[in-house]
């Protein structure tokens, strides 16, 4: 694996970063996936955009521009084995002594970047669903932020991992439902498709927004707003959504049956239309 570091590609094995990172010590900085297929990074744009929202949030300077992002994205795409990938991009506020303040003057911010193999959802998953869980969310009030500081996320989704579950959905307040620990979550209701809000307490995902833009093309009704405990419960059908796992169909929650069951039909339009999408926008030349 070749991956980016500070300036140089090099092999995964050769790339290290000083202790007194502020992302090693602090987690101090923020991170983006992206996924690629044919060799071709998905909605770079739009993956840049939110990579400034977050360095904004965090009140760190990018540390390249937009055109600089690009050409350093395709040149590890290049590097790198298979058609389908993901990039990981983290970035922090670099090597400074030990203290909670901004270091003054500014440092040079930490840049890495690699790229893993994507592997598509199984078959045989798509065609039964997966299971989740429910959990508190308590995170903190900025889930808006690609922080790379995700160790309420990690702990949330290891709930899942010890229940024998893809995903733990987060419920905020006890009254509605935000997000997966690594995930968007979407609820079907009535064959209307409800998306919580893109605020403070939900990461905007880009997946999240293609499945929008598909569902209005195609008529598919939509409600954007805050879905409440008592929906999320009563659903007819769930929906997860990330850039690496595309649209999941959820058929148990909390050890009990999701509508009846099985994957339903909002999920079969969607899903089909996100693999017209990508044949037809992602994977041309």
């Amino acid at each position: 694996m070749t991956v980016y570091l500070n300036g140089n590609f090099k092999p995964i094995e050769e790339a290290y970063i000083p202790v007194l990172d502020r992302g090693f010590i602090f987690g101090d900085g923020v991170y983006e996936v992206i996924p690629v297929y044919s060799r071709r990074a998905f909605r770079l744009a739009e993956h840049l955009k939110r990579l400034q929202a977050s360095l904004d949030g965090i009140r760190l300077p990018n540390p390249h521009s937009e055109t600089e992002w690009t050409s350093l994205v395709n040149e590890l795409i290049a590097k790198n084995e298979g058609e389908d990938q993901y990039l990981y991009l983290h970035i922090t506020r670099g090597v400074a002594r030990r203290d909670h303040a901004f270091p003054q003057p500014p440092v040079q911010p930490t840049v890495f970047m690699m790229s893993s193999p994507l592997l598509h959802p199984a078959a045989e998953l798509l065609a039964s669903g997966v299971s989740a869980v429910t959990a508190v969310d308590n995170r903190w009030l900025r889930c808006d932020i690609k922080a790379i500081s995700l160790l309420p996320n990690v702990l949330l989704r290891q709930q899942a991992v010890d229940a024998g579950c893809a995903e733990t959905i987060l419920i905020r307040d006890d009254k509605f439902m935000t997000e997966g620990a690594a995930s968007n979550i979407f609820v079907v209701k009535n064959g209307t498709l409800l998306a919580p809000p893109k605020d403070n307490l939900m990461l905007p995902g880009i997946t999240y927004d293609v499945v929008l833009e598909i569902a209005a093309a195609n008529h598919i009704p939509v409600e954007g707003r805050k879905i409440g405990k008592d929906e999320l419960f009563t659903a007819d059908e769930l929906l997860l959504t990330s850039s690496t796992r595309e649209i999941m169909p959820i058929t148990t929650l909390d050890a009990k049956a999701v509508g009846n069951g099985k994957p339903g039909p909002v999920f079969a339009r969607l899903y089909t239309l996100y693999q017209n999408f990508k044949r037809d926008v992602m994977r041309q030349p």
